[in-house]
C-alpha cells in the first residue's frame, strides 16, 4: 500500500448543508466487501438513527472513480474518509436512507463488486437491494454511469450527479482527455446515452461557472440527448456556481441544490419528497 501523505486541507472540507442529527447517525465501519491480493476492501454504512432491525431501507452509494492509492499519496486519506463523503453519507442517513461509502483499488470494477456485495448481503446490512441509488461528482461520474448500463448486475433505481464529466460524443472526446490527464477511470468510453437504462431517473447539478475545460459541454450534450429521448432527467443549474460548490460556496443556492438532491433520492427511493 502506498504511503499516505499528510492529510490535505481539501479532505477536511465539509458539505455546506446540515440536517439535524446527521452527525450522530450510527456508522458501521470497515465491512469487507472484497478481498484482493493486496488488502481487503471495505465499506462504511451510515444508517438512520431510528432504523429497525428487520426493516430494510433504501441506500445511496457514493461512487468513486479514482484509485484510493493515489488519493492517499496526494491527499493523505481514502476518498471514503474525506469529510465531504462522510457528510454526504450522513445527510443520506439523516434523510431516512442508508449511506454507503467504500474504499477501492480498481474503480471501474470495484463499484460493481460493492453493489453486488450489498445485494447479496442486503438482509445483514439492513438494505433493500431493489432500491439503491448512486451519487457521484466531478471525475467520479463516468464510473457511476457504468452502473446504469443495462448489463450491470445490480439495478440502480436512480442517480444524482454533481458538476460531473458525463459521456463523450462522436464529435468530442473531452471525457477521455480528462481521464488521461487526471487519472480517473472511464468505463463508459465509446458509450452514448442510448446505452444507458432508459427508465432510470437522473438528477444533474450543473455549476454555471465551472472552470474545468469542457466539463459543462459534456453535461449540456448529455441533457440534450436525454431530452431528445424523453428520458426522466432533472437539471439544477447553479448559474454562479463553481466546481465543488457544495464545499466552497456557502450560499442559499448551494443549500437549495443539496436539499433538492436529497429530496430526489427520497422521492425515488422512499416515495417521499420531504
Amino acid at each position: 500500500m502506498a504511503e499516505a501523505a499528510e492529510r490535505h486541507e481539501t479532505t477536511r472540507k465539509p458539505v455546506l448543508y446540515r440536517l439535524r442529527g446527521m452527525k450522530s447517525v450510527p456508522v458501521r465501519r470497515d465491512i469487507v466487501y472484497r478481498t484482493t491480493a493486496t488488502a481487503p476492501l471495505t465499506l462504511d454504512l451510515y444508517a438512520p438513527r431510528k432504523s429497525k432491525a428487520g426493516s430494510p431501507l433504501p441506500a445511496v452509494v457514493f461512487a468513486i472513480g479514482y484509485p484510493d492509492a493515489g488519493a492517499r499519496q496526494r491527499l493523505g486519506c481514502a476518498f471514503k474518509d474525506m469529510e465531504c463523503y462522510v457528510n454526504w453519507a450522513q445527510l443520506a442517513a439523516a434523510s431516512g436512507l442508508v449511506g454507503i461509502t467504500y474504499a477501492n483499488e480498481e474503480p471501474a470494477g470495484d463499484v460493481h463488486a460493492l453493489l453486488e456485495h450489498v445485494r447479496d448481503n442486503a438482509a445483514e446490512l439492513g438494505v433493500d437491494a431493489t432500491r439503491i441509488g448512486i451519487w457521484a461528482c466531478s471525475g467520479n461520474v463516468p464510473v457511476a454511469l457504468s452502473t446504469l448500463l443495462p448489463d450491470a448486475r445490480v439495478k440502480i433505481a436512480c442517480a444524482a450527479f454533481c458538476y460531473g464529466l458525463m459521456l463523450d460524443t462522436k464529435d468530442a472526446g473531452y471525457v477521455a482527455e480528462a481521464a488521461k490527464m487526471f487519472g480517473f477511470a472511464n468505463p463508459c468510453a465509446g458509450k452514448t446515452i442510448a446505452d444507458l437504462a432508459p427508465e432510470t431517473p437522473i438528477f444533474i447539478a450543473r455549476a454555471g461557472k465551472d472552470a474545468f475545460a469542457h466539463l459543462n459541454d459534456t453535461i449540456d450534450a448529455f441533457v440534450a440527448a436525454a431530452l431528445e429521448q424523453n428520458q426522466p432527467i432533472a437539471l439544477a443549474n447553479y448559474a454562479e456556481g463553481v466546481h465543488a460548490f457544495d464545499l466552497d460556496q456557502d450560499t442559499e443556492m448551494t443549500r437549495e441544490i443539496v436539499r433538492r438532491i436529497l429530496a430526489f433520492f427520497r422521492f425515488n427511493l422512499l416515495g417521499a419528497a420531504t
